[in-house]
């Protein structure tokens, strides 16, 4: 990083990191705790160090004990630590959905979908629609870690509406969620979260990694036979958001 400013001055440099918002199941002491190893694993294992607070200390005890870590830590060099946790200028938050987990069993807290309380609507990746997660990480990672600048670099939904008899794509389920994720990140500026950008996933239909072409997260519609692209009406949609903030500003 320094190197990197040092050749470019003007330049921004930091990290993106994947977050589910973790939710427990109920109050009881064993969902609590399963929720809090849920969190650890999914999102304050990666946090906690690039922001100078070491890896989290339940989280090594659990995964000793559980045999993943055999020997702790001792794969962590001398200075290992302090070059992890160079300052950065901002964090990407790439945010999807909630996790709602519940305790294998109430002498067990090993987390386990509790899939019976996330009842919200659920994209075609078969994730729950929680928009209000995306507010409450925003808030939690700024206040939590005071980070100075946070961009949301990836939010969507995959729906495989296609062309309709007018050969256009009405995919309104997507404007929805984007919508609805566009209030929630407003709620946290509002809160006094410095949310400096968004981007959406993503602009077109395109290979979505172990799940290849059978998911449609773009706004723009490919003919994978064709290559033809088509903007969807969230496309449409979203031209006409961005118009209307540009007026504003």
């Amino acid at each position: 990083m320094k190197s990197r400013k040092a050749t470019h001055p003007g330049s921004e440099v930091g990290i993106t990191l994947n977050f589910s918002w973790v939710e427990s199941a109920t109050n009881s002491g064993a969902d609590r705790m399963a929720a809090q190893w849920a969190d650890g694993y999914s999102n304050r294992w990666f946090l906690d160090p690039v922001y100078g607070r070491y890896y989290p200390a339940d989280m090594v005890a659990a995964f000793t004990a559980g045999g993943l870590m055999p020997n702790g830590l001792d794969f962590v060099q001398p200075g290992d630590m302090e070059v992890i946790a160079t300052n950065t200028d901002f964090l990407g938050v790439n945010y999807y959905t909630r996790e709602v987990v519940k305790a294998e069993s109430a002498d067990k807290p090993l987390p386990t979908p509790a899939r019976e309380l996330a009842t919200l609507d659920r994209t075609e990746m078969d994730w729950e629609v929680y928009p209000n997660g995306l507010y409450k990480l925003l808030c939690r990672l700024y206040f939590d870690y005071d980070i100075p600048k946070l961009y949301i670099t990836e939010n969507g939904c995959s729906y495989s509406d296609g062309p309709g008899t007018d050969g256009k794509i009405h995919d309104v389920r997507r404007t929805e969620y984007l919508r609805s994720h566009f209030l929630a990140a407003h709620r946290a500026m509002l809160a006094g979260v410095p949310l400096a950008g968004y981007f959406v996933w993503s602009l077109m239909d395109n290979f979505e990694w172990a799940k290849g072409y059978t998911q449609r997260f773009g706004m723009v519609y490919v003919d994978y036979a064709t290559q033809q692209r088509t903007p969807k009406d969230s496309a449409r949609w979203y031209q006409q958001f961005l118009q209307q903030q540009k007026k504003k500003a």
